[in-house]
């Protein structure tokens, strides 16, 4: 039995280094190819891992073009949001602003492609980060503009029982919501 064990950790280690060694020529290989950026996106899953880094890594990926204009521009950014939201666990970050811009950038993309996708996407940023108004203001936004008038007041409302904040970002909402203006926020008042 002492000798299939000292077997079975001899493997164990042998295939520990190999895997080691892989994942550094992997890495290594793909820091080098700075067309799809992809390692950027492993040393940024390799050390924190967190939503501002995620959030600056996009944010510079979306100044590359105009996603409504490029739709392979719009592909590849719909493919690292969705890769930042996998890798950034809801129950960690669901009170991190970043984490809730990440999410409403995501479900703005989205609607670019799918409407149906784009609000699934809302729904799981509004459920994730109800805390932040901009969140709702966003879902409500797109409601709008699928001409949803009742689901927009709706949620704006629902925005307001639950405490988001600032208050005065869903009170504008609503105030603009009334006045039958398309955007619910200039740039101003974002």
């Amino acid at each position: 039995i002492a000798s299939i064990m000292n077997r079975v950790r001899n493997l164990k280690n042998k295939y520990r280094n190999e895997e080691n060694i892989t994942d550094e020529f992997n890495y290594t290989k793909i820091s080098a190819d700075t067309t799809d950026n992809s390692g950027t996106v492993n040393q940024i899953m390799m050390t924190r891992n967190n939503p501002e880094d995620w959030l600056c890594f996009l944010l510079k990926l979306e100044k590359k073009g105009v996603p409504q204009m490029d739709v392979g521009l719009l592909n590849r950014l719909i493919g690292r949001y969705s890769q930042a939201v996998t890798a950034l666990p809801a129950e960690k970050y669901s009170q991190d602003e970043s984490y809730a811009r990440i999410l409403v950038r995501f479900a703005e993309l989205k609607a670019l492609q799918d409407a149906e996708e784009a609000r699934d996407q809302f729904h799981l940023a509004r459920l994730n980060c109800k805390t932040f108004a901009f969140v709702h203001v966003a879902f409500a936004q797109f409601e709008l503009s699928q001409e949803n008038e009742k689901k927009c007041k709706q949620i704006l409302q629902k925005a307001v029982e639950c405490s988001a904040v600032p208050l005065e970002l869903l009170e504008t909402a609503l105030q603009n919501f009334h006045l039958k203006k398309k955007q619910l926020l200039s740039d101003d008042e974002k």
